[in-house]
This record gives structure tokens, sequence and C-alpha cells, in this order.
């Protein structure tokens, strides 16, 4: 079932389009405000936003700003404001699609289900999925079941190295060389077994005897199960 948030503070439109959605098959999230809009929106992945412009704390490009810098989540604009000029700047600041109240429901679905689908093209063979931990290329989300982590940069590129390398033993200095290429940091192999402790205790179940990357002596280090994309 594909997860939108839609953003909208005008009640009337938003419990009509709500009903309409759900009706359709879509699970919604409504938010009123920016700052509600943000606290779903880094609480779980969603496969389409509706946004409002004028929103009661702010303006809807602010939050399809913020939503770029995180994501890649199609978005498309719900508004009154439907001269050129609001509209182009919707889509440069990353709007997939633009749409002018009043409009007519079956219109809505119809971009809805384009967007969704040219979305479904461009993720594809963009998620990496071992056993239950799903890693989004896409949007940089790692998830634990359905537990959203957060993971620092350097654990994100960690587990980036050993699922797109499961079965391989990775040697320290290969490791250290991938992560720190191009960085200005100071890096040496104590440093990375602390940062691969910390990545254990978030993906593993139980750190101490683990069974997502495990330590080959003499070796290094491998992602010991299987990784497959979708």
């Amino acid at each position: 079932m594909n997860k939108i948030l839609f953003v909208e503070d005008d009640d009337a439109l938003g419990y009509a389009l709500e009903f309409s959605l759900t009706d359709e098959g879509y699970n919604i999230k409504r938010a009123c405000t920016i700052k509600q809009a943000k606290e779903y929106f880094n609480e779980k992945e969603f496969d389409l936003i509706l946004l409002d412009v004028n929103l009661p704390d702010g303006n809807g490009y602010d939050f399809c700003k913020y939503v770029r810098e995180k994501s890649s989540t199609p978005i498309i604009f719900l508004t009154a404001l439907d001269d050129e000029v609001n509209i182009v700047l919707g889509l440069e600041i990353g709007a997939n699609d633009y749409l002018a109240k009043p409009f007519g429901v079956r219109e809505l679905l119809a971009r809805i289900k384009v967007q969704l689908r040219s979305n479904k093209t461009k993720e594809l063979k963009n998620i990496l999925i071992s056993n239950d931990i799903t890693l989004n290329l896409s949007t940089t989300n790692v998830y634990k079941k359905e537990e959203l982590l957060n993971l620092t940069a350097l654990e994100y590129k960690l587990l980036i190295l050993f699922m797109k390398n499961h079965h391989k033993n990775l040697k320290r200095d290969d490791i250290l060389g991938e992560i720190t290429s191009n960085e200005e940091i100071y890096f040496d192999e104590n440093t990375l077994s602390v940062y691969i402790k910390r990545l254990r205790e978030k993906i593993e179940d139980d750190p101490k005897n683990p069974k997502y990357i495990t330590t080959k002596r003499g070796l290094g280090y491998k992602w010991d199960l299987e990784v497959r994309s979708e």
C-alpha cells in the first residue's frame, strides 16, 4: 500500500481528499502545519507528498526544499496560486507536479499514479535487503524491520560497503580507503573497530554475537548474510 504524506490546513478539503484517497487504497498521513509535516516525514518513509503552499507556520516551498535535501520522494503541489511564476518556482525547487485548485479528484488520482510509476522505475534496484535490514539508496534511509535507524554518515558508508560486497572478506586497509576517500579526517584501525562496534549495536539483535558483520581473524570483516536488490 503506497504511503502518502498530505500537507493541507483546509479541513474541508483535507477531510474530503483524505477520504477519497483512502478509498482508492492509499495510506494517508495528514499534516496541517510545516512543523507537523517535518515530524511525520522524519518518522517514516513516504511514497509521495501532496503539498499545499500556504500553511499556518510558513509556506510549502520551504518544506519542499527541506525534503529535497534528504529525499527524492515525488512532490505534487496543490494550491490556489496558479500563476506562472509560482508554478515555475515550485518546479524549480524540486516539485514533480503542480495542480491548481479547484481540481477534480480523478485528475489528482491520475497524476498520483504517474508519479508513483515514475518513481518506482527510478528506484528499481536501488533498495538493498538483507534479512530484516533494508537500505534505500535513493532516500538514504535504513530500516531494521520497520524501525528507521539513525546512522552517522560514516556508519552509512560502512553499511553500503558491506552490503554491496556481501560474502566477501574485506581487509581493514581496504575498508579504511573506501570510507575515508577524499575526506581530510584521521582514521586508523582502532577507530574503524569503534565504528563497526557502533554499527553492530544498531543493526544486530545481539552485537556480541553478530550475524551480519562478522570478524574474520587475519582477514578483516565480512557481511555474512545474503543481500538482494529490489
